[in-house]
């Protein structure tokens, strides 16, 4: 692996060659091993939308009517990214991952730049959250409905660049800097999402720049929802209702888990700084 080319490429044009040649893997995890606990946790959510696999003729809730509006939008035929984007978006909303207290945003469309290969590279994303200090969580949208492109590779570049970009705000913001960090991430097909942990530290980064193996393997967990049928998931998405109870107790589960990863975070560096 040490001889594979590696040379300066933006988020958008990462492959699998990428991940062999900066010693990346992906492999899947089970529910106690993804989410720190033995199941999923249970979902508090609209019984219009727990029980109606479609959407129900009488008068709905803002938040009902949306999700069953959203859903049929992305299940058409050639549906457009921008309803992809907009659903993951409603989905994060309805589940608070715009926390009020805690002063996060959803946005659309971020931009971000790494060094890599001696050269700044760009990434964007789908979709963000964020808060005024990092970039949350990261949301890509799987196009092999359009290209035979894998969405991994391009998705773990983008939690590289968040990370990368946490740590430029911490520096120049007087903040100590992480040498390491989980970049929650999301691919989403339609309505079926698959959840990651992608760990990212300041070795791999160096590797990037320097554009040389690292010794040390980045294992990145993949979680894919505990559906009855996983062979029609792809396709079936949150339609089925036993596909949409169990995606949305996923959602449920990412969301605990994205504020324990920062909220860790900001206690050890609070610590360190009174040390």
């Amino acid at each position: 692996m040490a001889n594979l080319i590696r040379t300066a490429k933006s988020g958008s044009d990462w492959t699998g060659n990428e991940l062999l040649a900066f010693n990346i893997r992906v492999e899947n995890a089970n529910t106690a091993a993804f989410f720190n606990r033995p199941e999923l946790p249970p979902v508090d959510m609209s019984d219009t939308i727990l029980d109606n696999t479609e959407k129900p003729e009488e008068p709905l809730q803002k938040d009902d009517r949306l999700f069953f509006r959203y859903l049929g939008l992305v299940e058409k035929p050639q549906s457009p990214e921008s309803h992809v984007d907009d659903f993951a978006a409603f989905i994060l909303r309805i589940f608070n991952y715009d926390s009020d207290d805690q002063d996060r945003v959803i946005c659309q469309r971020p931009e971000f730049s790494f060094p890599m290969a001696g050269q700044r590279v760009d990434a964007k994303s789908d979709l963000c959250v964020m808060n005024e200090n990092d970039y949350l969580l990261i949301v890509h949208e799987d196009k092999r409905s359009e290209s035979l492109d894998d969405p991994e590779p391009q998705l773990i570049a983008e939690a590289i660049a968040a990370f990368y970009q946490n740590n430029l705000r911490r520096r120049t913001g007087g903040r100590p800097r992480l040498s390491s960090k989980y970049i929650p991430a999301i691919t989403m097909v339609g309505s079926s999402p698959i959840f990651y942990r992608v760990p990212v530290t300041t070795t791999l980064l160096n590797a990037l720049v320097t554009a040389t193996y690292p010794a040390e393997e980045t294992i990145v967990l993949r979680y894919i929802p505990p559906v009855p049928n996983p062979e029609t998931y792809r396709d079936l998405g949150m339609r089925p209702l036993a596909n949409r109870r169990i995606v949305l107790q996923c959602f449920e589960g990412f969301k605990s888990l994205l504020v324990c990863f920062f909220s860790l975070i900001e206690r050890i560096v609070d610590t360190n700084m009174h040390q």
